[in-house]
This record gives structure tokens, sequence and C-alpha cells, in this order.
């Protein structure tokens, strides 16, 4: 197996995403079609925001009026769901590793004043304002990266960010089955059922709920430990 360093990887997901973003964003975002008009992209991303968050809002909100709470979103693509989630909460951060997927996701969101999209290096939160968050999502993104130690990474620096209480819902590629290699972006890292609830323990989160053990969309809902 082809050995590459932890810079090295995080060098090529940012420029392999920023070629898949200049080649069919729309596609590499949300490929279950080739080619999207761009209200049928975003009408896509409305609907798995419908899906996934409106059905859930008592685990995301606690109570909490959405137009007050502050949303985290990582690997945010072109925008897809980050413009829905916009018209949902009160305020939202959004990251990702390619610049010109940010770029779209900047145009797309020119309506939204309350939305706000950040470059990242691939690791870390570091560019988002270190303030409290009420929810963290991913969505079809760490199904793509091929390191657990970067997607660890991503969820100690949620849980720096998150208020005590608060739900990272997110998922990661589940299928054992599926095999990545260290310099593959598009297949990631697989992670059982078992190795889950130890990566939410081991970094301050309570693992609810798991859906799709076993399976490529393996979701988790993790839930940052209340300060006692």
């Amino acid at each position: 197996m082809k050995e590459i360093s932890l810079r090295d990887q995080l060098g090529k997901m940012e420029k392999d995403w920023d070629r898949r973003a200049r080649e069919n964003a729309h596609f590499y975002v949300a490929s279950s079609r080739t080619k999207w008009t761009e209200q049928e992209f975003y009408e896509s991303g409305r609907r798995a925001i419908d899906q996934e968050i409106l059905t859930d809002m008592d685990n995301i909100c606690q109570g909490k009026d959405p137009r007050q709470m502050r949303v985290l979103e990582i690997g945010c693509g072109a925008g897809r769901t980050t413009q829905a989630f916009a018209g949902i909460f009160g305020e939202v951060h959004a990251i990702d590793v390619s610049s010109q997927m940010v770029k779209k996701a900047r145009r797309a969101l020119r309506g939204c004043p309350n939305a706000h999209v950040y470059k990242n290096n691939g690791l870390d939160l570091s560019v988002v304002p270190d303030v409290p968050f009420d929810f963290a999502f991913s969505y079809l993104v760490f199904q793509h990266i091929p390191n657990r130690e970067i997607i660890e990474s991503y969820i100690r620096e949620v849980h720096r960010l998150l208020r005590p209480g608060a739900l990272f819902k997110f998922q990661v590629q589940g299928d054992l089955k599926l095999t990545s290699t260290p310099d593959d972006t598009w297949v990631g890292a697989a992670i059982s059922e078992e190795e889950a609830v130890e990566m939410g323990v081991r970094n301050g989160f309570e693992p609810r709920h798991l859906h799709g053990a076993g399976q490529q969309y393996f979701w988790l809902w993790y839930f940052k430990r209340e300060i006692v």
C-alpha cells in the first residue's frame, strides 16, 4: 500500500476537490446524476434538509428557537444544503477544503446574509469563529476522507465549538467491504459500529443514536456531554 504523509494527504484532498469542482461540481457533490440545473441542484439540497433536519428537530433544537441557533456545516461543497440551512437557522457557518467549492458556495449564498463560508485546511476548524455553536452537521463528506486521524480531528474540533448538550449529526463510511487507500479521496476510511462508539466517547461525546452500521451511509448522533 502506498504511504503518504498527512500533509501530502491534505494537499491531495484539496487538489482533487478543486479539480472536481471545476469539472462538474454538482455531480461530485450529489452523484445521483451527472447533469443538474442550478435549480434542481439546490432543490435537492432542500429535500435533503427536509429529510435529515426537519424530521429531527427535537434532537437538533432541544427546545431552542432555530432562528436563535448558530450552526456549523462541515464540507459544504457548492452550498447545496447550506442554502437550505440559512432559511431555517439564525446563523450558519460552513467550511470546505476546496477553494473552488467555496467560491461556488459563496456565489449561491449571496442572498443569505446569515450564512458564512470559509476555506479550511482539511483538518481542523481554526478558520471558524471561536464561539459556541448549537448544532453541527456533515452530510456526504466523511465518506470521502481516507484517514481516520483526519475524521477524528474534526470530531475533536466540533467538540471544542459545541455548547454542552448540543448535537453533532454526521455520516461516516460504514461499509467495511469497501477498501480505501491513503491517496484515495473518493472512497473514505470505513468505520465499524464499535469504532464509532469508541471514537465518540474518546472525544467527549455520548453516541446516543447510530443508523446504518455496515453501510456506506452510516449516520451518527453525537451529543456533547454536559459539564457536571
